[in-house]
């Protein structure tokens, strides 16, 4: 087992995900970690993450250096790097220079960690401050053009760092450096498997809710149905799921859902019209994040509602991501910065009478889907693209009005129509159309129009946590396009967004 210290990076969830990849357990502890239960926990190594803080700043996220006494073998990534040399001894500046980006790192002492690296290679970095000077007993091993200590390790007491950040795919050599630590350094075994999260997950789910019932919102994407499916296998008819239409779905959506959630899912399943609720509270209202508020409200309003009439319903459950959590808040309440809130994270109301129950809330999407073939889940329900529990309130920049929804409605339809026929959805990860605030001048029949814009946003992405503008054919895009234009009333321009994520989001709001 790898312990990963979280002090408040980004990434911290990424760097999860590549100890999970080579097939090694690993959990996730607050720097406040009490030693002892370190101690009890038993792991082969100790990862560092990075986070957004300098070491001098008064409120910096530090462990227990008791940590460093353990005998186990510890690295350290970007800040977790220099809090390790700092505890140690060494200092700590801010750079005379910051770097962020690419930058090549030229290899020294290709040892334990490095070894089997190219000498130059590329690396992905992030910092402000860096190290000017090192602890007794380590040793440079890289460096970059701006950065002299760039990797350190001290191989007498198993402490390595790097200044950069392996667990991203902009590094393209991290994979192997991690591997050299996981498997190399720390001796781990490759024995973990989604078979064996499923078993942990169904054990812990029925420790927790016990003979109580648990309710969850089922919105008959792949995080909730996965949720659902693992939930029954733990507590059976226990579990009561509520489909809330909430009046923001796709065109025949509700209906399209209902069908293949009953044909799929062998659980019992209520259907709540909402719809009227949603569209009063969100009158008025253009703020994203005021929208996503609102709306997380009336779905606990909802949800309680609903649970009253179920007897000795105390839980909750949620189909919660990883991406979710990080673009809301730290998973334990740490510094990493707020990036937008998601109704089902940031818009639960404090005194909400359910409990929490999250089972997916340390796993990516495509992890959830690997997660719901093993226990399972029908296809159809494993591939369907990822669609925000706020809906298409989110697409709608601006004022959410049943006009702006049928229009969008519309154009949503055909652009998944054509996406499907051409063979795309699969291989896309996500892909929706856009109202824009903003009219334009258009000739239509020899008539000037002012009508609306649509923005067309198709990324790839592996978790979600960085995406790609899609490539897709200029054919295609022009026959979505004209379709568009001809056949949705109020529509007299069409946009492609061509951002990457970072430094755009994938939703705009």
């Amino acid at each position: 087992m790898i312990l990963i210290i979280d002090f408040g990076s980004q990434y911290n969830q990424l760097i999860a995900r590549r100890v999970r990849e080579s097939r090694i357990y690993c959990r996730i502890e607050p720097p406040d970690i009490d030693i002892s239960y370190i101690n009890d926990l038993k792991p082969e190594g100790i990862i560092l993450s990075g986070g957004p803080s300098s070491i001098y700043e008064k409120n910096s996220p530090k462990i227990d250096k008791e940590i460093f006494n353990l005998g186990i073998p510890i690295l350290g990534i970007c800040y977790g790097m220099q809090f390790m040399i700092y505890a140690l001894g060494g200092v700590v500046e801010k750079a005379a220079k910051r770097e962020y980006g690419f930058a090549k790192l030229y290899i020294k002492n290709p040892k334990k960690i490095l070894e089997g690296i190219e000498k130059n290679t590329w690396c992905w970095m992030s910092h402000g401050d860096s190290i000017k000077q090192l602890p007794e007993g380590f040793i440079i091993n890289a460096s970059t053009d701006n950065t002299e200590i760039a990797a350190v390790s001290n191989e007498n007491k198993r402490f390595y760092g790097l200044q950069f950040h392996p667990e991203v795919e902009h590094t393209p050599m991290g994979k192997k450096m991690l591997k050299n630590f996981l498997l190399d350094i720390c001796k781990c075994k490759r024995s973990w498997t989604m078979k064996s999260f499923a078993n942990t997950a169904i054990s812990e789910i029925r420790e927790t809710v016990k003979d109580n019932k648990i309710i969850l919102g089922l919105s008959g994407g792949v995080d909730s149905s996965v949720t659902a499916m693992l939930i029954h296998k733990a507590v059976g008819k226990n579990l009561t799921c509520i489909f809330v239409d909430n009046g923001l779905l796709r065109k025949n959506e509700a209906e399209k859902l209902k069908i293949t959630l009953s044909q799929n899912l062998d659980i019992n399943i209520r259907y709540v019209d909402a719809g009227n609720k949603f569209l009063k509270q969100l009158s008025g209202v253009t703020d994203p994040e005021k929208k996503r508020k609102i709306i997380g409200k009336v779905f606990m309003d909802v949800f309680e509602s609903e649970a009253k009439k179920i007897k000795d319903a105390k839980f909750l459950a949620q189909g919660t991501l990883y991406p979710d959590v990080i673009e809301s808040i730290s998973a334990f309440g740490g510094p990493t910065a707020v990036i937008k809130s998601h109704h089902n994270v940031g818009g639960l109301p404090k005194n909400m009478k359910l409990k929490l129950v999250e089972p997916l809330r340390y796993l990516f999407k495509d992890e959830v889907r690997k997660l719901g073939k093993t226990i399972g889940l029908h296809q159809d329900l494993i591939w369907r693209q990822p669609f925000p529990g706020p809906g298409l309130s989110i697409r709608i920049i601006g004022e959410i009005t049943k006009q702006r929804l049928s229009i969008l409605r519309e154009v949503d339809d055909i652009l998944l129509t054509d996406i499907k026929e051409a063979g795309l959805y699969r291989k896309l990860w996500q892909s929706f159309a856009i109202l824009l605030p903003l009219k334009s001048v258009g000739i239509m029949g020899d008539q000037r129009t002012y009508e609306n814009i649509i923005a067309i946003r198709a990324v790839t992405s592996k978790d979600a946590m960085t995406a790609d503008w899609a490539k897709i054919p200029y054919s295609l895009l022009g026959k979505i396009s004209n379709r568009i234009i001809n056949e949705v009333a109020g529509v007299n321009r069409v946009v492609y967004d061509i951002s990457s994520k970072p430094p755009a989001t994938i939703e705009w709001e």
